[in-house]
């Protein structure tokens, strides 16, 4: 009954309400996991400049990890939801155990490298020689908890797709609560600086992933977590999880990559350039996650309709999520452009920083005004398993367009290109963003097809 009764709710709820249910959670996940990667930011940044630095060369090394989380999580969940709605419950287990072991042991082999080359790695993702001791502590603990950060996402995204969203904030508003407390815990009153931040990121982890694994274990979830399932998965079945999660995983390592260059770019200005970089990043994503939280409302639905055959309600589903998400960026932003100088002002009280942050805010801020629609068809691509448009998608803003910009704008004009590079990619994916839309729905069947027995 309890199968019946969840295949019925992806099935017949309204489109309006199943997306805004399955929504919510996800946008008070995002929000708050946001708000505490913007209080990490102000409390690191009461250090001084070099240790807010810091916060943005181990970002882009935290991209890395979730690079391969979102894969196996994007993955598995993706071909398990598509199995649901075609009733096949034992295949749906079978491909989250072998996602979420996957993720694990991947997780374990970043850090065991990472630590192997701990000195060369804070270099290369674009410290200075001052903000290299700060980062290069910070970023340890992230290594220590990098296997349960990375399955803690595979994880919230499998149970995301199985269209219980709350469960995966529960254990992610867990952790982000918990590292909002042990922030100021751990730097200010036990006096360990940025090691407290770090440590407070770890402990977070560690937490997280025990209450997602009790949900699991504790039958909460559609699909079994276990090495019976994981055993039953074959070579096969792995490479297909991670092929459809390869757009994920190419859009987090590009992420990674593009911070990496951007970190570089921002060092030939100095500590306060790469600082207020690393603070527009985090602006400009919290007010997305908003949007982002829509959209992975809507991933579930995707999956399930076009598993189960209900063109119609996929077709609905993608129309309500570009309309809402559109709504809410056109909100944010406005909110950024306003209020631009004062934002960055929060997080660093440097004249400089607030400077050169404050122009790309509000460059960053109207270009993503056209992302929620890209992010969508991005969305719907990845969760009804078109692997090649959905990776063309994810490498398009975030790499083919913006490591170019990247590499050229600043020769042309010094620091003003380094704030306009993620601009202009956003806007020259836009175009062919909407000609793969129009492909896909014109292919999509116009009826819907009997519900599988």
């Amino acid at each position: 009954m309890k199968e019946t009764s969840q295949y019925e709710k992806m099935s017949d709820t309204p489109i309006p309400q199943l997306i805004l249910t399955l929504s919510v959670p996800a946008i008070i996940s995002m929000l708050v996991t946001n708000i505490y990667n913007l209080v990490d930011t102000a409390f690191v940044g009461k250090l001084g400049t070099s240790a807010s630095g810091a916060v943005g060369i181990v970002f882009g090394f935290m991209a890395i990890i979730q690079a391969f989380g979102f894969m196996f999580g994007q993955g598995s969940g993706s071909i398990l939801s598509r199995a649901l709605g075609n009733r096949d419950k034992e295949n749906a287990s079978i491909h989250a155990a072998a996602g979420f072991f996957a993720s694990f042991f991947f997780g374990l082999l970043i850090s065991i490298f990472g630590f192997l080359f701990l000195d060369k790695m804070v270099m290369c993702l674009g410290s200075t020689k001052t903000i290299a001791p700060y980062a290069k502590t910070y970023i340890s603990y992230i290594l220590a908890s990098a296997p349960f950060m990375c399955s803690c996402l595979t994880m919230n995204n499998i149970l995301r797709y199985e269209g219980k969203a709350f469960l995966g904030m529960i254990g992610l508003m867990s952790g982000a609560v918990i590292n909002m407390i042990g922030d100021p815990l751990f730097m200010f009153v036990m006096n360990m600086g940025i090691a407290g931040a770090g440590l407070s990121t770890a402990l977070s982890q560690f937490i997280s992933w025990g209450i997602l694994v009790f949900m699991f274990l504790k039958g909460k979830t559609e699909t079994k977590i276990s090495f019976r399932n994981a055993r039953l998965a074959t070579v096969g079945m792995l490479l297909n999880i991670m092929a459809t999660g390869f757009p994920s995983l190419l859009r987090q390592a590009l992420n990674s990559i593009t911070t990496v260059l951007l970190n570089n770019s921002c060092a030939d200005y100095g500590d306060a350039a790469v600082a207020a970089m690393s603070i527009v990043s985090r602006i400009v994503f919290f007010a997305f996650s908003v949007a982002l939280g829509v959209g992975q409302g809507f991933q579930p639905v995707s999956a399930f309709s076009y598993g189960a055959k209900k063109y119609d309600r996929l077709r609905k589903a993608f129309k309500f999520a570009c309309l809402m998400s559109e709504c809410i960026i056109i909100v944010s932003c406005t909110v950024l452009i306003v209020f631009s100088d004062s934002l960055i002002g929060l997080f660093r009280d440097d004249p400089e920083v607030i400077e050169v942050g404050t122009r790309a805010l509000k460059l960053q801020a109207l270009a993503t005004l056209a992302l929620p629609p890209c992010m969508i068809v991005e969305m719907l691509f990845q969760s009804t398993g078109k692997r090649l448009g959905a990776s063309i998608l994810s490498s398009l803003r975030n790499g083919l367009f913006f490591i170019p910009a990247l590499l050229i704008l600043p020769h042309i004009r010094g620091l003003a290109g380094i704030q306009e590079a993620q601009p202009v990619s956003l806007l020259l994916s836009v175009p062919v963003t909407l000609l793969l839309a129009v492909a896909f729905f014109r292919k999509l069947p116009i009826a819907d097809i009997k519900d599988v027995q």
